[in-house]
């Protein structure tokens, strides 16, 4: 067993005739998943996908991998390899593209469609793109890939099957083992048998769900309670779920057609994704149910169905609009149900309950997971994960996509059916697989990438830490003029505060404090302006602690008269 150290070095050179893996993103969290291979000189990528801010990231839109280790080598990329359309997957593509356009991506017809629109938005139209299906075989210079069908909660999922000199290496994306998918679309578990007889050296396998004993619930188990919501709903219904779930929304538009209600599209990115979906025969559509969504004021509200974006209490997105009462053309009105058809993603709970007391309070019945079953998840949990490692049989093990735990948990089940080589990696240490053998060979530097509006990369963690103050602790200014001839405080200081409620004659017993403070750094040699500010934040930082428990942005001003 194998465990990233915080003494790992950078690792030395990769000995010819071994593979080398680096994840960039995905290994301690859920999202932003990235993983780099290596083998003779040239480089395969494995998703390029995002992670979305918590509430301690103020201001950050998308949190993207660290191209970093891979910056001076952009040209030794043979290809991108895209598992699925999820923007954890996908979505830091365009970032990616940004360093060198033309490098060749490939995925699935759906996988590559709604990429497209993304790329379309960051003016990306010149691409390399390689559509494949299952059971296809291409080759990008050492690598050999291999597409094999899996099933997720997004149509079109593929794992994929890399050969090199140095072996087979299986990575299974996101994937689950719903025997009853609504698409038919099994995962191969043939084909990962096949592969496991011909020999698997490294075994890649989602540990999202790692830690839940059992099977994964199928998907055609929530219909039952979508049925009851349409059947005792005699008002407008809402059902809020992810844009990319184009098999929730199918269940959806099922049960609008046997209630005879009109079905609308609220959110973009919902519009843009259903439609590609649509377009391209993975969501059937029944004709004249789907309505614009500004028609529904002139339908009864009996005969309405919104299908909208804002599962996660995003603060932007069309359900959080119409919880706040600030949507354009959307408006709660009591009696009407609410369906949140996701699940709760860790981080997001304070989000999503505030959507559903929003719109509780404005007389909506919300059905959610937490009272109903209107959810499944898109992972294998820990009986599929048992059943892939006793069909795969596969020299070593790297738990991906998951926190530290899942990866843990994963691991546990590999060697309970007798996997000896469990290599454990978090972004940015470095497994190599040489000789059979997969063994950690050092670290590199891969640390989190904020998109913060247009910038890309120039939020740091001590700029976040900034923001995180001002939100919580406010902001003080003090203001004091030097004599610079007499060399002492000749006006001041005047404190100004904002954030925070503070008494009209809260700062007066610090004033003092600060005057002597800076007549004193004048005294002993202080020479500039900085050094003079430096013992104004001091003073007034310990004061204002030990006073009042408080942590302010201190900005001090220094003006020489």
């Amino acid at each position: 067993m194998s465990h990233p150290h915080p003494e790992l070095t950078e690792p030395g050179k990769l000995p010819k005739g071994g593979l080398r893996v680096t994840p960039l993103g995905g290994l301690g969290e859920v999202g932003r998943n990235m993983t780099v291979f290596e083998y003779d000189g040239r480089l395969l990528i494995v998703d390029c996908g995002v992670l979305f801010p918590e509430e301690q990231q103020p201001g950050v839109d998308l949190i993207l991998p660290d191209f970093g280790p891979i910056r001076d080598r952009l040209d030794d990329i043979e290809a991108l390899v895209l598992t699925h359309g999820h923007e954890d997957h996908i979505g830091a593509t365009p970032y990616l593209l940004r360093e060198r356009q033309n490098i060749p991506l490939v995925g699935s017809e759906l996988t590559l469609a709604l990429l497209g629109s993304k790329l379309r938005e960051h003016r990306l139209r010149e691409t390399v793109q390689h559509k494949v299906r299952e059971g296809e075989t291409i080759t990008f210079g050492p690598f050999e890939l291999e597409f094999v069908a899996v099933n997720h909660s997004i149509p079109d999922a593929l794992a994929v099957a890399i050969r090199t000199g140095a072996g087979l290496v299986l990575h299974t994306g996101d994937f689950k083992m719903d025997q009853l998918p609504l698409d038919g679309r099994i995962t191969d578990l043939r084909a990962f048998a096949r592969l496991g007889e011909e020999g698997v050296d490294l075994f890649l396998t989602d540990s999202t769900n790692a830690e839940v004993p059992g099977f994964t619930t199928a998907e055609k188990k929530i219909a039952p309670a979508i049925e009851q919501v349409f059947r005792e709903s005699d008002q407008r219904i809402i059902v809020a779920c992810f844009a990319s779930h184009v098999h929730r929304v199918q269940q959806v538009l099922d049960s609008a057609v046997a209630h005879g209600r009109k079905v609308a599209y609220v959110g973009r990115s919902m519009v843009r994704n259903m439609q590609i979906a649509s377009d391209l025969g993975y969501l059937h559509v029944p004709e004249n149910v789907i309505v614009d969504a500004k028609e529904l004021a002139d339908l009864p509200p009996e005969k309405v169905v919104m299908v909208s974006t804002g599962s996660q209490g995003e603060p932007m997105s069309a359900l959080s609009r119409i919880a706040n009462g600030t949507h354009n053309f959307v408006h709660i009105e009591p009696g009407d149900t609410v369906l949140l058809a996701s699940s709760l993603i860790p981080g997001n709970e304070n989000s999503i309950y505030r959507v559903i007391n929003g719109l509780a309070r404005l007389g909506a019945n919300v059905v959610h997971k937490g009272n109903a079953l209107v959810h499944v998840s898109g992972h294998a949990s820990a009986g599929e994960l048992l059943y892939c490692y006793n069909i795969v049989r596969p020299r070593n093990v790297m738990p991906v996509h998951g926190e530290v735990r899942h990866l843990l948990a994963n691991g546990d089940l590999a060697r309970q059916t007798g996997v000896e080589s469990v290599v454990y990696a978090e972004d940015g240490v470095v497994v190599d697989l040489i000789d059979g053998k997969a063994e950690i060979a050092g670290k590199v530097e891969c640390g989190y990438v904020f998109v913060d509006g247009t910038t890309v990369g120039d939020v740091t963690e001590s700029e976040l830490k900034d923001r995180r103050i001002l939100s919580e602790e406010g902001f003080v200014s003090i203001v004091v003029v030097v004599d610079s001839v007499k060399g002492v405080v000749a006006s001041g200081p005047e404190i100004h505060a904002r954030g925070h409620v503070w008494p009209d004659n809260a700062f007066d017993p610090v004033k003092q404090p600060i005057i002597k403070a800076v007549n004193r750094a004048i005294a002993e040699g202080a020479t500039d302006t900085y050094q003079l500010q430096q013992a104004i934040r001091r003073t007034f930082g310990r004061w204002v602690s030990s006073t009042h428990r408080r942590r302010p942005m201190i900005v001090p001003v220094v003006i020489e008269a």
